[in-house]
């Protein structure tokens, strides 16, 4: 296991905000640029990883508690699945636009999408950096 310096506990703790914000601008803005859902959520996974490595676990684990993690991956996954079937209600296609082109659903999509992965991926890393 690495040794935690002060440099790297002030660095992280400086770095991780933006890049949790640059993942969040990712996904807000994934329908009108390169970008979106997923790889947003995986930035914010990212910024969530490098805390977990040069931070104190327990301290992250107060800030980030697993369960809220959880409970956000589920909300988002229920959320996902009921704007896909209520795109085969409406269309007959899954996840096809409800609203038309321009629409907001694809911004609501990309932000359900960022979450579940993120969540996701960071409750991942949780568990495997986890020290029992």
């Amino acid at each position: 296991m690495v040794k935690k310096t002060d440099i790297l506990d002030v660095i992280s703790r400086k770095l991780a905000p933006f890049i949790l914000l640059f993942g969040f601008y990712v996904i807000s803005y994934g329908h009108l640029s390169p970008g979106g859902g997923f790889q947003g959520g995986v930035v914010l996974a990212s910024g969530i990883i490098l805390l977990l490595l040069c931070q104190d676990p327990v301290k992250i684990n107060r800030l980030f508690p697993t369960d809220r993690f959880s409970m956000a991956e589920v909300v988002s996954f229920a959320i996902l699945i009921i704007l896909g079937l209520g795109g085969i209600a409406t269309t007959g296609y899954f996840l096809s636009l409800l609203f038309g082109r321009g629409s907001i659903y694809v911004f609501i999509l990309n932000l359900v999408i960022g979450i579940k992965v993120g969540a996701g991926i960071g409750l991942i890393c949780f568990y495997l950096f986890r020290e029992e």
